[in-house]
């Protein structure tokens, strides 16, 4: 079944929309593990920044921010290159689209990130300290692995909800998925049959992803201790 020749611009599509996904995923994450040491640190400026960026993103739709972003950030461009002389340039919706994202999503990273962080038993590194490592050697042997293993839930259920959420490039131009379908849809005049493919297009992607974490889950889980009710 190739629905109708649109198949091959259907999984162009799908392709874009991967890579958006693991594009601002991993901007996310970034954002995520900066802001919960923001929201740990000693120093009250930055824990007054990370929680208004938190606030703000719970406060506003993705929908907005995505036009914000992307048509306040031409205006801004533009006039950066007006006021050098250059010509006026567009804003790639690519980037736009990952920055968006991954903008957003860094503010849900940042709550499961500092509630992973919490999780670790502070006893852990003070038995580093006692071994006579330093604290990078704490850090990256100790607080992190620990850290990924409590934040690998929060971590999966927001990259599910991020594949899904990439759907909202289609409004800045980008011919990802979503944008693909519809065109498809509005081409043959049967909205059902390509809404259906796009829809299970991305069911595939959730579906992997849960089996993938689930694979991760068990890996990290291995020699720790289950305790039963």
């Amino acid at each position: 079944m190739n629905l109708h020749g649109f198949l091959p611009s259907l999984l162009q599509g799908a392709l874009l929309t991967l890579a958006v996904a693991l594009s601002s995923m991993a901007l996310a994450m970034v954002l995520g593990l900066i802001g919960a040491m923001a929201k740990l640190s000693a120093w009250r400026a930055a824990r007054w920044i990370a929680t208004i960026y938190t606030t703000l993103i719970r406060g506003v739709p993705d929908l907005v921010l995505m036009l914000l972003i992307f048509f306040g950030g031409q205006v801004a461009v533009n006039a950066i290159a007006e006021s050098l002389g250059a010509e006026p340039i567009d804003v790639n919706p690519f980037i736009a689209g990952v920055i968006t994202i991954g903008f957003i999503f860094g503010a849900y990273l940042t709550e499961a990130f500092r509630g992973a962080f919490l999780a670790v038993p502070p006893g852990q590194r003070e038995a580093g300290l006692a071994y006579g490592m330093s604290a990078r050697q704490i850090a990256w042997r100790i607080t992190f692995p620990q850290m990924f293993r409590h934040a690998l839930p929060g971590l999966s259920n927001n990259w599910l909800v991020l594949i899904k959420s990439t759907a909202i490039v289609s409004v800045i131009g980008l011919h990802d998925l979503m944008t693909r379908g519809a065109q498809a849809a509005g081409a043959t005049r049967e909205p059902f049959i390509f809404y259906l493919a796009v829809a299970l297009i991305y069911l595939g992607f959730t579906t992997v992803s849960e089996l993938l974490v689930d694979q991760l889950q068990r890996r990290l889980s291995v020699g720790v201790r289950r305790h039963s009710l």
